[in-house]
């Protein structure tokens, strides 16, 4: 996301310097779950990162030459998974995806991880590793996770408003068909005391349902979400504008206000550029707190401008293509989707000199933050719901004879109510990288270690792109996965199996 005006210059400035069944939808879904559908954080990578790390190339290069000057880490908390689901599907469609919309931390953070949960409303932190097959070389995983609600009643009220997109485009099945089936699963799963609000655009926008209480009009909502129909281009500048000015004349002081945009993203009228639309909205994004998630839907996707929207819109983004994703986006997962535990949330790793050699955050590098700017709360960084986790995975190579301190991890993020900052760090020691081989791991690691590896095999198609330490190939990446797989019993794991194992076959 954008960090605000009066810090713009100050972050690139250091860069420079460096049809779907209603089915199984009750009140009794699991929060959180998977990471899937996580919180926004970091500028959408445009060519300039936030800050470019003197330890490696802005494009997630190991550094080739001398040792790093900076031996600090720092980026905004993210756990979006459309490029982790968007992948999937074009793969299951025949085809390799286009490099570029390959971000590894969205692979990464697509699966459940099992961090302890902390005691109170704010985060744990843990940190942990093992060997690649590279010498010197170990994978550190830093885990960050907020507490889940005891139940969904627990949370907020919500103030919720759909921009939906119904332009031509949308005709496709498994787009304005899915859209309209999510939509309905949403408006079961809320609650009596949430509120919503339905925008639609093609060529124009228009207010199809105004800021209204739920108790005693879902049979109206669904009227309106039944009946609506593909027509014209698409104008995304119109549906977002008119969305946020609905959200504003609608905003509730006692609830989570978010504007939700559900569209392919091919904007193809009206400014198409996330930057432009969200000029015009910035009042409300930055003085109303009203935050934005994206729902990207069809085989061919606006990646970029739905990542960029959510992202500089305070919010997050996620991919559905089937029935499945769809509920457990907007049922399952109903609470951290919509909720908030953290605000501006920020991760910064100091590394010692005395134990590391080099070090490569994989992913993230549109999310760098300057590092003088980790305890500036008007830098911003993620919003963080209950329940999700975030996992960020660095290559790391140690001092040949390293013993002692590595690493300390270090998490700050505001209150969403005071704004009151929070922070909370944990430490991990060289024994803990190079004790064991990634393989001999706990499940869950092995699993961050096959995601972050797969991520960066497709990555590598496009160039400028170095492989992370100690890659398997494709077929037997796949191998381990199903490993993994068995040992989880975590039917998403399986579908992550088959998927490179897909991959695997289109490469030969």
């Amino acid at each position: 996301m954008r960090p605000r005006a009066k810090k713009y210059g100050k972050v690139m400035a250091a860069f420079a310097a460096g049809g779907l069944l209603l089915t199984g939808c009750t009140a009794g879904g699991t929060a959180g779950g998977a990471a899937g559908g996580g919180a926004g954080g970091g500028a959408r990578y445009d060519g300039k990162s936030r800050s470019g790390p003197v330890h490696g190339a802005p494009d997630g290069g190991v550094r080739r030459s001398g040792p790093p000057t900076d031996y600090r880490s720092t980026f905004a908390l993210d756990v979006d998974t459309a490029s982790y689901g968007f992948a999937r599907r074009t793969i299951g469609s025949g085809r390799l995806p286009d490099p570029n919309t390959v971000r590894p931390e969205e692979f990464v953070n697509s699966f459940r991880q099992d961090y302890r949960q902390p005691g109170g409303n704010g985060f744990s932190v843990a940190v942990d590793g093992a060997r690649t097959s590279d010498d010197g070389w170990s994978l550190m995983r830093v885990g960050l996770t907020t507490k889940a609600p005891a139940t969904e009643a627990a949370r907020k009220p919500a103030a919720l408003t759909f921009v939906v997109d119904i332009s031509g485009s949308m005709a496709e099945p498994g787009r304005l068909d899915l859209v309209r089936s999510s939509l309905e699963l949403m408006t079961d799963r809320l609650r009596d005391d949430d509120s919503i609000a339905v925008v639609t655009f093609s060529d124009q926008a228009e207010t199809r349902i105004p800021m209204t209480r739920l108790g005693g009009r879902r049979e109206r909502v669904h009227e309106v979400i039944s009946g609506l129909l593909p027509t014209d281009s698409t104008n995304v500048e119109a549906g977002v504008t008119r969305g946020y000015e609905v959200a504003v004349k609608g905003l509730r002081e006692d609830a989570t206000n978010r504007v939700v945009v559900l569209s392919d993203g091919l904007a193809n009228s009206g400014d198409t550029s996330a930057d432009g639309i969200l000029e015009r909205v910035a009042t409300a994004r930055e003085d109303k707190g009203i935050t934005l998630f994206g729902v990207g839907v069809g085989s061919d996707y606006g990646d970029t401008l739905m990542e960029t929207l959510a992202d500089r819109g305070d919010g997050h983004t996620t991919y559905v293509s089937d029935l499945d994703q769809a509920r457990r986006v907007f049922c399952d997962d109903l609470p951290a989707q919509i909720d908030l535990r953290a605000r501006d949330a920020k991760a910064q790793v100091a590394f010692d000199p005395r134990t590391v050699e080099s070090f490569r955050l994989i992913g993230y590098e549109d999310r760098r933050v300057a590092d003088d700017d980790f305890r500036d709360d008007a830098v911003d960084g993620g919003e963080v719901g209950p329940g999700h986790s975030v996992t960020a995975l660095y290559a790391v190579r140690t001092r040949p004879g390293a013993a002692g301190h590595v690493a300390t991890a270090t998490v700050r993020w505001l209150d969403p109510a005071t704004r009151a900052p929070h922070e909370e760090s944990a430490s991990v020691e060289a024994a803990a990288l190079t004790g064991r081989v990634w393989g001999e791991a706990d499940a869950r690691f092995q699993l961050t270690a096959v995601a972050a590896y797969f991520a960066s095999a497709l990555r590598e198609r496009g160039g400028g792109w170095e492989p992370v330490p100690g890659a398997l190939p494709l077929d037997r990446l796949a191998e381990r996965a199903s490993a993994v797989a068995a040992m989880t019993q975590d039917a998403d794991v399986r579908g992550l199996a088959d998927t490179i194992r897909q991959a695997s076959r289109l490469r030969s």
